[in-house]
């Protein structure tokens, strides 16, 4: 299996000859003088996926994962509701989705008890944190963050010409004391934190997020993403005010729902705040059929009850592979388990690596002291099986 890093990938550009039909070859030398002219910022910036994706490693290996156990999916799949939707919606596809999304705002407004004036819809989690990154941070403007923590939130800072500062996890959480103290120190715009988070999986209660909240310095917007809110435990997500100026929660439709290849997440915020989005957003982003199957979903309450109970499942039963190796699986609140493979971060890199050449796709964090672990994404028993049958041929291999 090629080697590629389990989270940025590096395009490289090569360059090439372009033939005009009309007046024949195109020499390098020439096109030189028509390069694009990109913006001093842009051009600074590397040319990076923050994501290496599976099919990008397929096409490396010329051969399909056995089991997709890496991108935090969920292989439990979407409400039925869900599909049934889609399946009604196929044939208006040829018109535009609402640019207001109406009929999905206020469904979740009325699922979190706020106005529909407090939400904000978008192409998922990733989409709405360039938005708030693009609103709030202005070349130079400080951004906190944890230090191996979600890397699509550090990709639309450094776009937007913000600089990044980082603090370090602790004890396998991030450390909201920490993420405060930099953010005084710093006078930030924007402070970054997942509950539950991702990598690690850890999660922290709800009254440490109130506190947080309590504690931020002025001028400072928390991002509080809650992408894995639905699988947690009961006293992690705070009630906080809807119309608090200083936090911005998201949510997504990915994860317990099933539906990350739609695209589709939300953002609750104070009126003025959740306004302000439609300074910057795509209005047509948001697709007919995602909006359809996204409405449905919200509403199938048995369907997530029973992706509840199948990640509770799979989480056990990853923790009893883990063990039967002698490593130990960090407790989680998310749809995948970190395994701590007990050493240093090659060795782990190396057992992604040999898990790969067996079929199976998982990611690792790709900080340390987080990248000594691998982190499998949970899914149904026939994709656990396989993870299940190669662990351990791949943990003695790597060892060698």
């Amino acid at each position: 299996m090629a080697e590629l890093h389990p989270y940025v990938s590096f395009t490289t550009v090569r360059p090439h000859r372009i033939t005009d039909l009309r007046h024949g070859a195109v020499s390098g030398s020439d096109l030189g003088m028509h390069a694009p002219r990109l913006t001093p910022l842009a051009a600074s910036l590397p040319d990076t996926v923050p994501f290496v994706g599976p099919e990008t490693q397929e096409r490396a290996m010329g051969q399909m994962f056995a089991a997709r156990l890496g991108a935090n999916e969920s292989g439990f799949g979407p409400a039925p509701a869900a599909i049934a939707a889609l399946q009604a919606v196929a044939g208006d596809v040829w018109m535009y989705g609402d640019p207001e999304a109406h009929d999905l705002k206020s469904a979740i407004a009325g699922h979190h008890g706020v106005s529909p004036a407090h939400v904000v819809v978008g192409e998922g989690i990733d989409a709405l944190l360039g938005l708030t990154v693009r609103l709030m941070i202005a070349a130079g403007d400080v951004a906190v963050t944890s230090a191996g923590a979600y890397p699509t939130f550090n990709f639309h800072v450094a776009g937007f010409g913000g600089r990044l500062v980082r603090v370090p996890y602790r004890d396998n959480h991030e450390d909201p004391s920490a993420l405060l103290a930099a953010a005084r120190a710093e006078r930030a715009r924007l402070v970054y934190l997942a509950n539950p988070d991702n990598p690690m999986g850890s999660w922290h209660p709800a009254a440490t997020i109130t506190a947080m909240v309590a504690d931020l310095p002025q001028g400072a917007l928390l991002i509080l993403d809650e992408a894995y809110a639905d699988l947690a435990p009961g006293d992690t997500v705070p009630e906080l005010d809807a119309d608090d100026p200083r936090v911005i929660r998201m949510r997504s439709f990915s994860k317990a729902h099933g539906l990350a290849g739609l695209r589709v997440g939300y953002a609750l915020a104070a009126p003025p705040l959740a306004r302000a989005f439609d300074k910057v957003r795509n209005h047509f982003g948001l697709g007919r059929a995602a909006q359809a199957a996204a409405l449905a979903a919200l509403g199938d309450h048995a369907h997530l009850a029973r992706v509840q109970r199948a990640v509770a499942r799979a989480r056990a039963r990853v923790g009893a592979i883990a063990a039967e190796h002698g490593l130990v699986a960090l407790p989680s609140a998310t749809n995948f388990v970190t395994i701590d493979c007990g050493r240093d971060a090659a060795f782990a890199r190396h057992v992604l690596a040999e898990l790969g050449q067996r079929g199976v796709f998982v990611r690792m964090p790709g900080v340390s002291p987080l990248d000594r672990c691998i982190r499998v994404s949970l899914g149904p028993d026939p994709a656990l099986d396989i993870f299940a049958a190669t662990f351990g041929p791949a943990l003695r291999a790597a060892a060698v």
